[in-house]
């Protein structure tokens, strides 16, 4: 199916360098941010800017994704699309380094406890890819219920998602 879209924040941006304007998958950025950066948007570029919040920027890249995956990759907008109930599932990257530090990826959920299913595991070259669903929860009011068709790859980092 592919990757129609990813969504990142602006940290995750400024990080990156804004990938020189085209991110390493090929894949259209949309960066969720209070303000565009000087110097953006650029011609030939695959990065677009949503400055009306996650919500928008989720609609911004649902036209663009169409009918294939749409990817999160940075911890505040993960955290706020969980929290907000637009992911139906969570894909981590599990890769064998130990960084020691640095920012936890979902601890500014406030939607807790989020119960999901055991999950699919496919073993990698060097790394370890966990797929989860949601688990059937309907009793659970602080449950997320999936309500769009976004998709999630939760770590996605430096690690890609194909």
């Amino acid at each position: 199916m592919g990757i129609g879209a990813i969504i990142y924040g602006r940290r995750t941006f400024d990080v990156a360098r804004g990938w020189d304007g085209n991110h390493p998958t090929g894949a259209p950025v949309i960066v969720v941010t209070h303000s565009v950066p000087d110097g953006w948007p650029r011609e030939d570029s695959t990065v677009s800017f949503a400055t009306g919040g996650v919500e928008a920027a989720m609609e911004q890249a649902r036209q663009t994704a169409g009918t294939k995956v749409i990817a999160l990759g940075s911890p505040s907008v993960i955290c706020q699309c969980l929290d907000l109930g637009l992911v139906d599932r969570i894909q981590v990257k599990l890769v064998p380094l130990l960084l020691g530090d640095g920012i936890r990826l979902f601890s500014h959920l406030e939607s807790v406890p989020i119960e999901l299913e055991s999950p699919a595991v496919t073993e990698g070259n060097g790394v370890t890819h966990l797929h989860y669903g949601w688990r059937d929860t309907a009793a659970d009011t602080k449950s997320i219920k999936p309500r769009t068709a976004s998709r999630c790859p939760g770590s996605w980092c430096s690690t890609g998602c194909t």
